[in-house]
Order: structure tokens, then sequence, then C-alpha cells
């Protein structure tokens, strides 16, 4: 009989002591799949609720920047040719005209004898001056193949006149032994493309100088914007081709 008495008791107890315990590991069932996310797509929120996560790019859409949208634009294919179109139009028009300095003096004395010194200096100033500026137009509109295409006939151009008249730095002698006294309208055209060079070369310092020195918010900043950029850069050049044409330098070589 006690034993009986016994076993019921505990019995009893473990009766009273399950439910508490039933309920605590519930609770802890129901936390621990509160902390939990559903899936990928959500998160804890405040009260250890699931939130859905959203994403800000949908709901805040951000407008691409120019480098960005020319990233998604650029055109392998079309670089590759742009670049083997540059490097056919550095090296073989020059060594035409090398060639044609040396295999066809006579040929060229003839065409050039009857042009100006100033004239030549002109011409070849007018081809490379152009050459710079469609450079420019193309770096500034890239989107433009037009301006490309003109850059790489102008340089074309301007190294075929580079070839004939033997441009170096000491030029004058060489151009002397070629073409003799036929030889100052070709230093002439030496003069105006390195004319031009060096009017280029001016320009990027003080443009450089403009975009350090000006602040943003100064008036002075509308001289740093593309199409002043332009203007100053042919002030210049107009200015250097003034001294070779009017400063003697082309009957002194």
């Amino acid at each position: 009989m006690a034993t009986e008495q016994q076993s019921a008791e505990q019995s009893t107890d473990s009766m009273e002591t399950n439910p508490a315990e039933t309920a605590d590991s519930m609770m802890s069932d129901s936390t621990m799949s509160d902390s939990v996310p559903a899936d990928t797509g959500t998160q804890i929120g405040p009260g250890h609720r699931p939130v859905k996560r959203t994403d800000p790019r949908a709901s805040h859409p951000r407008a691409l920047s120019m480098a960005e949208r020319e990233r998604n634009e650029w055109h392998k294919g079309r670089w590759i040719v742009f670049i083997t179109a540059l490097l056919v139009a550095i090296i073989v028009p020059y060594w035409v005209g090398r060639y044609l300095a040396m295999n066809g003096t006579q040929t060229v004395v003839d065409a050039i004898s009857p042009i100006d010194p100033r004239g030549a200096a002109l011409i070849s100033w007018v081809v490379t001056s152009m050459t710079f500026m469609t450079l420019g137009m193309a770096v500034m509109e890239t989107r433009k193949v037009i301006w490309r295409v003109l850059f790489i006939l102008s340089l074309a151009v301007e190294q075929l006149i580079a070839g004939v008249c033997l441009l170096r730095f000491n030029f004058w002698y060489s151009t002397y032994v070629v073409y003799g006294n036929a030889s100052p309208p070709i230093n002439a055209a030496n003069l105006g493309i390195l004319a031009s060079a060096i009017g280029l070369a001016v320009f990027a310092v003080l443009y450089v100088g403009l975009l350090v020195l000006i602040r943003k918010d100064s008036p002075l900043n509308v001289l740093t914007r593309s199409w002043s950029a332009l203007a100053i850069f042919f002030v210049i050049e107009l200015a250097a081709l003034a001294v070779v044409m009017f400063g003697g330098l082309v009957t002194a070589v």
C-alpha cells in the first residue's frame, strides 16, 4: 500500500511540473523559429519579427554617371579598329613621305617650288592644328565617330607632310642635303608643324593652370568649359603662327 501511494505522488508531481517545462520548451522553440528568417528575402525586425528585405536600389533608383554610361556603351571591336587605324596613320604616311623625299626628290621639288615659304608654313600649321582640334573633339564627343575619323585622316596628312619635309629637331641640315636650294618651303612647312605643336604645349600648361587655380564657384570658371578651352587653343595657335610668319623665322631657315 505504501509503495502504491508513493508512485501515485510521483506521478502527480510529474504532472504538475510537465506543463511548465512544456510551455518553456514551446517558447524557446518559438523564439528560435522567430530568430531564423524564413528565407533569404527576410530579416529580423523589431520584436524578433521577420521583415521582408527590400533592395534600396529598387525603391530609390540612381541615375548612371557619364563614366558608367560610357562603360555600358563601350564597344571593344570599335576601339580595336580605331587603335589599329591610329597606328597605321602614324607609321605608314610618314615613311611614305620619307620615301618620296629620298627617291622622288625631283617630284617633290617640282610640286613645292611654286609655293611661297609662308604659304607652306600656313598649310602645315593648318593641317597640324586641325589634327589637334579633332583629337580634342574626339575626346569630348566620344559618342560621335566622325571626330575620330577626321582625326585619323588629318593625322595621316600631317605625318605625310612631316615625312616629306624630313621633320626633326635640326631639320635644316637634312633638308638642305636632300633638297638643296629648294629647301626654304620645306623648312617653312617644318616650322608650321613645330609652331602648332608648341602652341598645343602652351595651351596644355595654361589650361591645367586654370583648372588648378580657378574655383568652381568663380565666374572665371567659364574659361574651363570645353568650347571656351577650344577658343583659347585657337588664340594661342594663331599667336604661334604669327611668330613664325612675321617673326623672321621663315627667312632664317
